[in-house]
């Protein structure tokens, strides 16, 4: 109760507190109504620039998928199968490169030891497409989609160990810490399209860890609204702890959440630059609104039955990354931004044909239903598709029949969003092993993403957070439309 004093004063404290109050109603009202109302909100939510598209699926790898066992394939391993890179052509090139074990940093102190006998490839390739761009036999199904492809064959990490993962998210080596994911730099500087939905959602991958878990997809700095919201692909809990309970009504649970925001205002005049409470309002908040919106979404039922067959939702091997990519195209198709999809698995050390022919197999096909979806809906043009895993593969053999970790030279492949089809950008040497012409390191794929939605990455600072000129990058002009 407000204290009274001669001539109606109050104390000062009093006075702040009340206003606070007032204030605090209004900026929720604010965050519900989609303006930004705090530093870690979205700046503007305008573009700096003509955007080309709306979303992005992000589609990445977990492991280490081999590049020249997708869509990187070089013949010269089958040439020079069982013989040691000193006795090919090619010691010079790998080896006295200025490139090699230069920017790598390794957890051991020192570089991983060099796999040296040649590994054929394990699997044939073929042109495919108008294009002709050579695409490894694993890939039928993503290889009929090539002409809506721009393949970049030349990027390059530090991390030699799956934190690498968390680099090619955030743009940092994990020891220099945790930096903001590419997925909340769009949802800091963009803001939403549908305030039903959250704008950055997460599908699959392992649910706690820093190398494709949390880190992978946290605001750090931005702040805990805008990190990536995993989902599932349950219509009846899609969200941990996201519904009321069969047993109570939909007025119960608005009584609920007023009740929890009261609360939570009174404890945000103590404490008025909590991040985290001011996530905590708006999270729920936004959870009464999802519960509503988000099971619909996940209702997979609701397609045809040539549609699910398209992503493969009627074949147990490709089912769980065809449910994961039909939904990313109905989260796009309902105005999310960023939908970030895990696959694990990648990491063949060993027994590399078993590996790649099972993980191929599982998402091949569901990933190529996705691009043919969205193109013949109309929305690939303002969908940015990525596909990225966080370095390639040896050219050498690695236990006989498998191979190590690679972050000289690997590829990635991104389509839609304004972007050509059907090329190849930059290129590794005769035999994969450093990326040569047009390298790229893994923030120009950050740098194009955001200059397809209408971002310049460089006007993305925070006060008091300086970035450096590696975390910015520089869009891939070669590949934009």
């Amino acid at each position: 109760m407000t204290q009274n004093f001669p001539c109606g004063r109050v104390r000062r404290r009093q006075f702040l507190a009340d206003c606070g109050m007032g204030f605090t109603g209004l900026a929720l009202g604010a965050m519900l109504g989609g303006t930004p109302t705090s530093e870690a909100s979205v700046p503007t939510g305008l573009s700096h620039l003509a955007p080309r598209a709306k979303s992005v699926v992000w589609l990445f790898m977990l492991g280490g998928v081999s590049h020249v066992e997708s869509f990187d394939p070089k013949i010269s391993l089958n040439k020079y199968a069982g013989k040691t890179i000193d006795e090919t052509p090619y010691r010079a090139t790998v080896l006295d490169s200025p490139f090699y074990r230069k920017n790598v940093r390794d957890f051991a102190g020192t570089p991983r030891a060099l796999m040296a006998k040649v590994y054929p490839l394990q699997m044939t390739h073929r042109p495919r497409g108008e294009s002709g761009l050579e695409v490894n036999d694993w890939w039928p199904h993503v290889g009929d989609c090539i002409d809506d492809i721009a393949v970049v064959r030349s990027m390059w990490t530090t991390d030699n160990d799956h934190a690498a993962q968390l680099q090619f998210h955030t743009g940092r080596h994990i020891f220099d810490g945790f930096f903001p994911s590419i997925g909340s730099w769009v949802h800091y500087g963009l803001g939403s399209l549908n305030d039903n939905l959250p704008q950055f959602i997460v599908l699959g991958g392992p649910p706690g860890d820093c190398c494709g878990g949390v880190g992978a997809h946290d605001g750090s700095y931005l702040g805990p609204e805008h990190s990536g919201i995993r989902l599932s692909i349950d219509p009846s809990n899609p969200l941990p702890f996201g519904t009321p309970g069969a047993q109570m009504t939909i007025e119960e649970r608005r009584h609920q959440l007023d009740l929890l925001r009261d609360l939570n205002e009174t404890a945000g005049i103590e404490y008025p630059n909590d991040a985290h409470l001011r996530a905590r309002i708006k999270s729920f908040e936004l959870a009464f609104r999802m519960q509503m919106s988000v099971p619909k979404v996940v209702k997979l039922s609701d397609e045809t039955t040539t549609t699910q067959e398209l992503y493969g939702l009627n074949d147990p091997t490709t089912q769980t990354v065809g449910q994961q990519c039909l939904t990313a195209r109905r989260l796009v198709e309902q105005g999310v931004r960023f939908v970030q999809i895990y696959n694990d698995g990648w990491d063949a050390h060993s027994k590399l044909l078993a590996n790649h022919t099972t993980r191929c197999k599982a998402v091949d096909k569901p990933i190529a239903g996705l691009l043919k979806d969205l193109k013949q809906r109309g929305l690939l043009e303002e969908t940015l598709v990525v596909f990225a895993t966080e370095f390639g593969r040896t050219p050498g053999a690695e236990n006989s029949d498998g191979r190590d970790h690679h972050p000289y030279g690997f590829c990635v492949w991104l389509a839609g969003g304004g972007l050509k089809g059907g090329i190849a950008h930059g290129a590794t040497d005769e035999i994969g092993f450093h990326a040569v012409e047009n390298r790229h390191y893994v923030t120009d794929i950050h740098a194009t993403v955001l200059h397809q939605l209408g971002l310049n990455s460089r006007k993305l600072e925070i006060p008091g957070h300086k970035r450096l000129e590696l975390d910015f990058g520089s869009p891939i002009h070669e590949i934009i439309a």
